[in-house]
C-alpha cells in the first residue's frame, strides 16, 4: 500500500467515527467515549501525516507507533461501545471495527519491517 493510500484510509477512518459518533446516545457514557474516540481516530491520521515527513527510522518509528498506539485505543472504545449498546447503528460500528483491525494490522507489520531495516542499518 502507498504512503498516500494509508494516509487516506485514515483520514477516512477519523471521519467516518466522527460520523459514527453523531448516533451515538446522547448521555454520560456515550458523551465520554465519543469525545475519546474522535480524539485517537483523528490523532491516529495527524500522526501519520508526522511520520511521513519523518526525520530519521527512529523519528519514523516513534510516530508509527503512536499512530498503532491510538488505533489500539479506538479499538477498544468501539468495542465498549457496543458491549454498553450506546448506538442502534451497529452497522456503522461493525465497518469502524473491521477498518480499525485492517488499520491496526498494516501497522504492526510496517513498524515490523521498519525495525528489521532499522537493524540491519544499525550492525
Amino acid at each position: 500500500m502507498k504512503p498516500v493510500e494509508l494516509e487516506d484510509r485514515l483520514i477516512q477512518f477519523s471521519i467516518d467515527s466522527i460520523l459514527f459518533c453523531k448516533t451515538v446516545k446522547n448521555n454520560f457514557e456515550g458523551e465520554y467515549l465519543t469525545k475519546q474516540l474522535i480524539r485517537s481516530a483523528s490523532s491516529s491520521a495527524l500522526n501519520y501525516g508526522e511520520a511521513r515527513s519523518a526525520e530519521s527510522i527512529r523519528d519514523f518509528l516513534h510516530k508509527m507507533k503512536i499512530c498503532l498506539k491510538e488505533l489500539r485505543e479506538c479499538l477498544i472504545n468501539l468495542k465498549i461501545q457496543k458491549g454498553a449498546n450506546l448506538t442502534s447503528d451497529t452497522d456503522s460500528l461493525d465497518k469502524l471495527l473491521k477498518e480499525n483491525n485492517e488499520l491496526i494490522s498494516i501497522f504492526v507489520i510496517s513498524i515490523k519491517t521498519s525495525t528489521a531495516k532499522l537493524n540491519i542499518k544499525s550492525k
